[in-house]
């Protein structure tokens, strides 16, 4: 089944515009005019990604996504906010409620395509690697012998890899979700750079993958 983005808009031809684009990309599309409306739908559509104005009637998107971010379930959905309001100052109070992804109006929707992917893959990524941090969280279930042993290897693996602290810098962006592109705007290199460092991770840690590195790092706390 495709994914599902919840597109919260007051103004009718954004809507059509993002969710007509994000449909011939594949996407399931939800839609609401303002935030009330899509807290109503929330529940009923459970969507992967939420895109939301700021400036709507009778809810508006800080209230929004304060709300959304209060519902355990919905803590880690990924969310963009596509607006004109980009004053430093909203854009903190923004993230500070928990967006992910500041998109000022006018934008180009191939951006918005590329955002979406990205924050899609790193919650897939996340739900991949989740089973790792359960299974050291209820140490509960293990006796303190097995437990103690299981960190003991896992300090083992990590004392035989030596990383340059750009490469933790990278690694720790790296494990947070983020592309080699925002990693590169994070540190201020240039993409390729940040795809060398990435496959030096891959060839110390003798991962293929992501998905294997993230895994490898949670597994033998590579970051803090």
């Amino acid at each position: 089944m495709p994914l599902t983005i919840l597109v919260v808009d007051d103004d009718l031809g954004t809507r059509l515009c993002v969710g007509d684009y994000l449909e011939i990309s594949g996407y399931s599309v939800v839609k609401a005019e303002n935030g009330q409306q899509a807290l109503d739908l929330l529940e009923k559509s459970r969507p992967h990604l939420m895109i939301t104005d700021i400036a709507m009637p009778e809810m508006d998107g800080y209230d929004l996504v304060r709300q959304v971010r209060s519902r355990p379930i919905f803590r880690l959905l990924p969310v963009i906010f596509l607006t004109a309001h980009t004053s430093t100052e909203e854009r903190v109070k923004g993230y500070n409620l928990g967006c992910d992804i500041y998109l000022p109006k006018p934008f180009e929707l191939p951006e918005l395509g590329a955002i979406v992917r990205s924050l899609l893959e790193r919650s897939a990524l996340i739900a991949q690697i989740s089973p790792i941090f359960n299974q050291y969280s209820q140490t509960e279930k293990l006796s303190k012998s097995h437990y103690s042993e299981a960190v003991s290897q896992s300090v083992i693996a990590n004392s035989k890899i030596s990383l340059t602290e750009r490469e933790q810098q990278v690694l720790s962006l790296l494990v947070n979700g983020l592309s080699n592109v925002q990693i590169g705007d994070r540190l201020h290199l240039s993409h390729r750079t940040i795809e060398k460092y990435v496959s030096s991770l891959f060839r110390k840690t003798n991962t293929n993958n992501r998905a294997e590195l993230v895994r490898f790092t949670m597994e033998n706390y590579l970051t803090n």
